[in-house]
């Protein structure tokens, strides 16, 4: 009697678990463009990734690449796209694996999107200035001796968001039923909320910001990308002052006052290492270019 009732519960969990995951789950027909602009496709090693393209094509290229979380996509640039696309050409993937991208269900690391970064600038950028944020800056870091570029502008880089690699997390998060419950619970709004008003932001958080999140992180396949990155093999072992240093390219860092994943100090040491600029935005935190746009623009650019 006790192995009935447990295997019933066991069915009803189940049960629960995909009526949950099928309740959520979003058609890629409903994720609105990320910055409110058509979007163009770049075919990469398998992948159509989107990509906004905004600007003078004849204008110096400014490439955005967005940091990586689990509802990271190029919406991260949209307060600053339209003032930066009056004086830039503008590129802003959304990085494979996110977004409007593709996200087949890869064994995501950070050495793909180093390369991808790599064969970007390449193949669709003339020298530009390139602006990556949080983890980014690290794979732009990684490729950085191979890049002709005419200036960096990483926003709180670093290297390592959770320390150490765990690849039985990774694989829980990929399981078909159980680990799209608990990716589900990883972004649900009251998740994301608590994500951006603790990390991402220092003043209010928008509700607007929230739903493009949530809506991004409940695309077809979307858990994958973020499996590799919450289990660590989306870190880099780049030492991002040396990478740069190395290339002799103008580099400035820019950290939010109020940012302590990583904290301000870790941005002084590392512009001081890198002999980079350090711009400090005040009452911000991981994301002072959408905090503060109208400053960060007239300041960096």
């Amino acid at each position: 009697m006790n192995l009935k009732r447990l295997l019933g519960g066991a069915a009803l969990g189940i049960g629960a678990t995909v009526a949950g995951n099928r309740l959520v789950a979003r058609d890629e027909t409903d994720l609105p463009t990320p910055l409110g602009r058509d979007l163009s496709t770049y075919r990469w090693r398998g992948f159509d990734v989107a990509y906004t393209d905004a600007g003078d094509p004849a204008a110096p290229d400014l490439l955005l690449v967005h940091g990586i979380n689990a509802a990271a996509s190029s919406h991260e640039f949209r307060y600053v796209v339209d003032a930066l696309a009056e004086e830039y050409h503008v590129l802003a993937p959304d990085l494979p694996g996110f977004g409007h991208s593709d996200r087949p269900p890869l064994l995501y690391s950070n050495s793909l999107y180093a390369t991808f970064i790599r064969d970007l600038v390449g193949d669709l950028t003339d020298e530009p200035t390139v602006l990556a944020s949080s983890l980014s800056a690290a794979y732009v870091a990684e490729a950085a001796d191979e890049l002709a570029v005419e200036s960096f502008v990483f926003v709180c880089p670093t290297a390592t968001t959770i320390p150490g690699r765990r690849a039985w997390l990774r694989s829980l998060f990929r399981l078909p039923v159980a680990g799209e419950g608990l990716y589900n619970l990883l972004v649900s709004k009251p998740a994301i909320r608590y994500f951006l008003a603790d990390h991402a932001f220092d003043g209010p958080v928008s509700e607007e910001w929230v739903e493009y999140d949530w809506l991004t992180a409940h695309q077809p396949r979307a858990r994958f990308a973020p499996a590799s990155f919450i289990s660590g093999f989306l870190d880099s072992e780049v030492d991002i002052a040396a990478a740069i240093g190395d290339t002799d390219v103008p580099t400035t860092i820019v950290w939010g006052r109020e940012a302590d994943l990583p904290p301000l100090s870790e941005g002084r040491a590392l512009a001081e290492k890198a002999d980079a600029r350090l711009v400090v935005f005040d009452n911000a935190d991981l994301l002072p270019h959408a905090e503060h746009p109208e400053a960060f623009v007239e300041e960096l650019f």
